[in-house]
């Protein structure tokens, strides 16, 4: 049986983690970071959230991808080592290895044991591709091991997840990705500015998944911070704010609540947030803009037919 290969960076420091979700709680606007979404029944619910009708990034996506694979392909040439950055379940990447001829497949994701689970079962599939999983939080820096690789790169970033940064951090993790492409490329998902009712829709469905996702951060926060939050006490919020181009997610208090930890409290008053997310929605040729300003050149770029969606190419 062949096996990926698994460095594991993101060690568990429970106090310093502690400190930063309590330094969040005790904030004068309650905030916790969305990389705490993603815990193991997280990381399954944004995969379930994928699959709902009123969720259409992922399947645009997919769709550019299948639609225009040769001519990213022809854009990128030959891939080396594909890094795939928020690999999850390695679904997305591993559509595109035959038409980039990867020869390296480097995973990377904070969910260690999604990860492991995810690229055990790619191996099986793809036993002529090289594996390794990276288990590390690059949310606030991007710097990748010598275990990546030594040649050029190709860094995926899909999904739109370039959105859960502000502009400014955007500018700064896109210069960092630079660096890490070693001379090679990035493929990057970027989700467009639409209709309002379109955008919130795909944040907070009829369904609840995406409520559910969003609630489960409660739980993780409890298991990470001895909190004591009680999931009827709360409800999920998204909204388009409009003037900073982006969708928020909250969880809302329903009433006035006290929630508790060993040394502590926070006193919320009734309809107080705790915001858990941001989606930044681009305009094209401001994210190209973006781009350049990060170093990159020969910018190329696909979308659905109705603009909904780009999928960006450029070379570092």
């Amino acid at each position: 049986m062949i096996s990926p290969s698994l460095l594991q960076l993101a060690h568990d420091q429970p106090a310093a983690i502690r400190a930063e979700l309590l330094a969040g709680l005790t904030a004068p606007t309650a905030v916790i970071a969305p990389k705490y979404l993603y815990d193991a029944l997280g990381s399954r619910l944004f995969a379930a959230i994928t699959e709902l009708p009123e969720y259409y990034p992922t399947r645009t996506e997919a769709a550019i991808f299948a639609e225009h694979q040769d001519s990213m392909a022809a854009a990128l040439g030959p891939v080396q080592t594909l890094v795939d950055l928020g690999a999850g379940n390695c679904e997305k990447a591993a559509r595109l290895f035959a038409a980039l001829r990867v020869q390296r497949y480097v995973a990377v994701d904070i969910s260690v044991d999604y990860l492991r689970d995810s690229l055990q079962h790619l191996q099986q599939q793809y036993r002529e591709i090289e594996m390794l999983g990276i288990g590390v939080d690059f949310s606030s820096s991007l710097h990748l091991p010598a275990e990546a690789g030594a040649g050029p790169r190709t860094l995926f970033y899909p999904g739109s997840s370039i959105g859960n940064f502000t502009p400014a951090a955007a500018l700064t993790f896109l210069r960092q990705a630079h660096a890490e492409c070693r001379g090679g490329s990035l493929l990057i998902g970027v989700d467009l500015v639409k209709e309002t009712d379109i955008l919130e829709a795909a944040y907070d469905d009829p369904l609840g998944v995406t409520a559910a996702f969003n609630r489960n951060l409660l739980l993780n926060l409890n298991r990470l911070a001895g909190t004591n939050f009680d999931l009827a006490d709360w409800r999920h919020v998204a909204f388009f704010n409009a003037p900073e181009s982006r969708i928020e997610m909250h969880l809302e208090a329903l009433d006035a609540t006290t929630v508790r930890w060993a040394g502590g409290e926070r006193r919320f008053a009734a309809a107080e947030r705790i915001h858990t997310e941001n989606s930044y929605k681009w305009r094209r040729e401001d994210f190209a803009a973006l781009l350049a300003a990060a170093g990159f050149s020969a910018l190329r770029h696909w979308c659905d037919a109705r603009g909904w969606f780009a999928v960006f190419a450029a070379h570092a």
